[in-house]
């Protein structure tokens, strides 16, 4: 078995190589693809050296073959080789694939820096910062996200725990990758938020924390292809330490963005680095991604958040109250409560509406302008139906589970509720009919027209169907 016990001579051949590599390359390039590796082993003209995981052997290859053949000339003579030992278990360092023997194209010729390289070298950082050092880039995140604003409930238990626990011990525990999903405005955001805060206001922490959504690592892999500045954007991201990707969904299709996530995903992984996701549904139901993707996003915590529970609801409207520094009577606080139940940022909403009506015409927050508020909000957005109000309007009228409404099922039982909420989907929003059918588990458009016309077709001679599509289309337009 290979060990990582480093040869003396091994360590001074691979000091005399450093030397040259860093003349030929950017200081940062330099800690990110050569600081990580350790001198192995030397056997006669030959070095081995041992990286920390397949992709970054590859990226070596495929970057920097020249100059480590320039180092080559120089430490062992033309007649020096090369091999890599692959570390596959970041936990236990003596865990190696067997070595991979490389021939390096022999050059008895002085690298010159030409204009080309030397612009190669500068770093273009996808933050559009001036240098590529975490010294100047934000972490981007939102500092009014904390664990201390952030009210535990049913709802949210087991998700806020693991955040706490990764936040405490970042890549230390088995929540690694830990990936939180939930619907639309139950906390994600905030709980990921609160993660990056509490790691990087530890006393002595140098965390590199960042805080990224899926569509902007998109466009920043993007530009980087277009700019030619690939090498950069993952020389970046492998520096992080803590990597929060915020709506993994929208990775979906996206092919060579997957690909190039896969790859910093495994790097961060095998290095001890910490991993953080939300979407907006488990894994297993993420339509679009890659297998080797959706594996590795199971490797570690999946926790959902619902929809919170009625004393939950009470307790973020009396946290919101006490922030205020105001006193409401208990009646109105749970009037509030049961009127909005959908979700935590639709609740938080209503309570700022409420407090600017109270402050701007100088009244008291009491049942009447409660009720007031909710009707002048409930007026003034009744067309705009979420589709989330849809399926869960229909699943309850029906009986039937919102996870089999998205799901493959084709059980009658199934069907009719599903195409009725592609029916009302159509009727009572601004939705394309590929956004509806995304909606429904990633079907397509065509799935969509078909579901509307049966339900059309079933109108006309399905009398049941015909009265509950009429109630529920009642429902959303009282």
């Amino acid at each position: 078995m290979i060990t990582t016990l480093v040869s003396n001579d091994a360590e001074i051949v691979w000091k005399d190589c450093l030397k040259i590599i860093r003349e030929h390359i950017s200081e940062q390039s330099y800690k990110t693809w050569f600081e990580p590796i350790l001198p192995y082993r030397l056997i006669g003209k030959k070095l081995i050296i041992q990286v920390p995981s397949q992709f970054f052997y590859e990226w070596l290859e495929d970057n920097y073959v020249k100059v480590l053949r320039k180092a080559l000339d120089f430490s062992l003579g033309r007649e020096g080789q090369l091999e890599y030992s692959i570390v596959i278990d970041s936990g236990n360092k003596n865990r190696n694939q067997p070595t991979i023997s490389v021939e390096l194209p022999n050059s008895g010729k002085q690298l010159q820096k030409t204009e080309k390289e030397e612009k190669s070298n500068r770093i273009k950082n996808p933050f559009d910062l001036k240098e590529l050092t975490f010294s100047n880039v934000d972490s981007f995140l939102n500092k009014n996200y904390s664990f201390d604003n952030f009210i535990e409930g049913d709802c949210n238990r087991l998700a806020r725990a693991a955040s706490y626990a990764v936040a405490e011990k970042p890549s230390v525990t088995s929540f690694n990758p830990l990936m939180i999903y939930g619907g639309v405005g139950l906390g994600k955001t905030h709980l990921v938020h609160a993660i990056g805060n509490k790691i990087k206001e530890k006393v002595g922490s140098d965390k590199k924390v960042l805080y990224v959504s899926s569509e902007k690592f998109t466009s920043q892999f993007i530009n980087a292809i277009k700019e030619n500045s690939l090498q950069d954007f993952m020389s970046f991201y492998m520096q992080v330490d803590v990597l929060i990707l915020d709506d993994v969904q929208f990775l979906s299709g996206k092919e060579k963005t997957q690909e190039t996530f896969f790859h910093i995903f495994n790097h961060l992984h095998q290095s001890g680095k910490q991993i953080v996701m939300t979407s907006d549904r488990p894994p297993k139901d993420l339509v679009g991604v890659e297998d080797r993707l959706l594996s590795r996003f199971k490797w570690g915590l999946t926790a959902d958040l619902q929809t919170p529970d009625l004393e939950t609801r009470i307790a973020i409207i009396q946290k919101k109250l006490q922030h205020e520094n105001l006193d409401v009577d208990f009646e109105v606080v749970e009037y509030l409560a049961h009127c909005i139940d959908s979700n935590v940022r639709e609740l938080e909403g209503v309570m700022i509406s409420l407090i600017a009506q109270a402050s701007l015409n100088r009244k008291t927050i009491d049942i009447e302008l409660a009720k007031s508020t909710l009707n002048h909000i409930v007026t003034s957005s009744e067309k705009d139906v979420s589709i989330d109000s849809i399926i869960s309007v229909v699943t309850d009228h029906y009986n039937v589970r919102i996870a089999d409404l998205k799901g493959k099922t084709r059980l009658r039982n199934i069907v009719i509720p599903r195409q009725v909420a592609m029916y009302l989907a159509k009727d009572l929003t601004q939705l394309s009919l590929k956004s509806i059918g995304y909606h429904f588990g990633g079907r397509d458009h065509s799935t969509v027209i078909h579901a509307i016309q049966t339900v059309n077709d079933l109108m006309d001679t399905d009398k049941e169907v015909d009265k509950a599509v009429k109630a529920l289309l009642q429902r959303f337009k009282k």
